[in-house]
């Protein structure tokens, strides 16, 4: 195969540069500028790493203006019909969806992880009871290092496959004690002959007084909503547990770092600032004075929760999402709750408005 470079052009000097063009499997070629600055004593800028490619990777590919995304080549949609999150984690870290015998492997290991050590459970008196469960979270996640001393060498794949094991099973746990703690309840430990979705809904609402059945249509609806945000590309919060681990940061400290830049407005904070905008809406009869103000360059209001920053599309997931959460709302949410028709009302204009159409502002996954 014929080696592919491209001719850079000093105007300054009139010097060049060769550099080579790395082709992947899928997607757009990547011009490797490694050598850029030892050769020129330039530095590339690209505010956001809007094309920029920061390292070799197999697992997810997005193209944001045709709506696409696939993890280790499948199509999203595949992925949300067919299979659940146990099986989409197997796949994103072994390449492969499991066979029969290996997903019934992966779910005892993920079982026998669930649990947290019960030293752990009394960090959460610590935190104030009206505590931001996302503050919760990186504090907890971030002990973990302290407590599994036998899985830190983020070199060693063995220790990085037993580490993952465990932030899949204890993340949910981890969540339910932090919601737990919150709203004043005790806490409800795994019962790990639930599916992994259904234990997670175990543990945020059963009490210790009566019997809990999860309700097949939120767990699918979970199930669903866990299989479309597995993964994203490199991301902030991604790439921020890169940049962690290229210390050699233990793999617990880098997923804490990944959690405190997940909770920003601008990222998987998204839909808290979703439901922060709609009670700042306050009722339909604002709906037309906002969309104005949304409108306005002058003004800062935002609607939150349209639009994507890579996605110029309809977002994939927003798509595949609607349908259950839907089925969701129309079983759990109160049809005349002024927030639920706000909700509604808003979804309707944005899809028919001239101005959000032409913008391709369409609802994504966080509204």
């Amino acid at each position: 195969m014929t080696k592919k470079t491209i001719t850079i052009t000093n105007n300054m000097d009139g010097s060049t540069l060769e550099l080579p063009i790395l082709e992947g499997s899928v997607g757009p070629m990547a011009m490797d500028m490694s050598t850029l600055y030892r050769d020129t004593g330039l530095f590339s800028f690209d505010q956001g790493f809007m094309s920029t490619a920061s390292c070799h990777s197999s697992l997810t590919y997005i193209d944001g203006d045709a709506g696409i995304l696939r993890y280790r080549g499948y199509p999203i949609e595949q992925l949300a019909e067919k299979s659940n999150f146990l099986e989409t984690a197997y796949l994103l870290l072994h390449g492969e969806l499991p066979s029969a015998d290996q997903l019934e492997k992966f779910d005892s290991i993920i079982g026998h992880h669930t649990m947290i050590n019960e030293a752990l459970t009394k960090f959460f008196d610590g935190f104030h009871y009206n505590a931001h469960p996302m503050a919760i979270m990186v504090g907890v996640v971030g002990s973990l290092s302290a407590f599994y001393h036998d899985s830190l060498d983020i070199q060693d794949p063995h220790h990085r496959e037993v580490c993952a094991h465990r932030l899949i099973a204890k993340m949910p746990t981890i969540a339910a004690l932090s919601y737990k703690h919150n709203i004043g309840e005790p806490i409800i430990y795994p019962q790990n002959n639930l599916g992994y979705c259904g234990n997670l809904l175990r543990m945020m609402f059963a009490t210790p007084c009566e019997e809990y059945e999860p309700d097949p249509v939120a767990e699918r609806a979970l199930n669903l909503l866990f299989v479309l945000h597995a993964d994203h590309e490199q991301n902030a919060s991604t790439s921020t547990v890169r940049l962690a681990g290229s210390s050699g940061a233990n793999p617990f400290a880098c997923l804490a770092a990944g959690i405190a830049s997940l909770w920003g407005p601008a990222h998987g904070g998204a839909n808290e600032a979703c439901l922060d905008m709609l009670h700042e809406i306050g009722d339909v009869s604002n709906i037309d004075k906002y969309i104005a103000k949304a409108k306005d360059p002058d003004d800062s209001f935002r609607l939150m929760g349209f639009g994507h920053r890579v996605y110029k599309n309809y977002d994939p997931r927003a798509k595949i999402i609607r349908k259950v959460s839907h089925q969701v709302l129309e079983k759990y949410a109160d049809a005349n709750n002024p927030m639920f028709e706000l909700a509604m009302r808003l979804e309707e204009i944005a899809l028919k408005d001239d101005y959000f159409v032409e913008r391709q502002l369409y609802p994504n996954v966080d509204y």
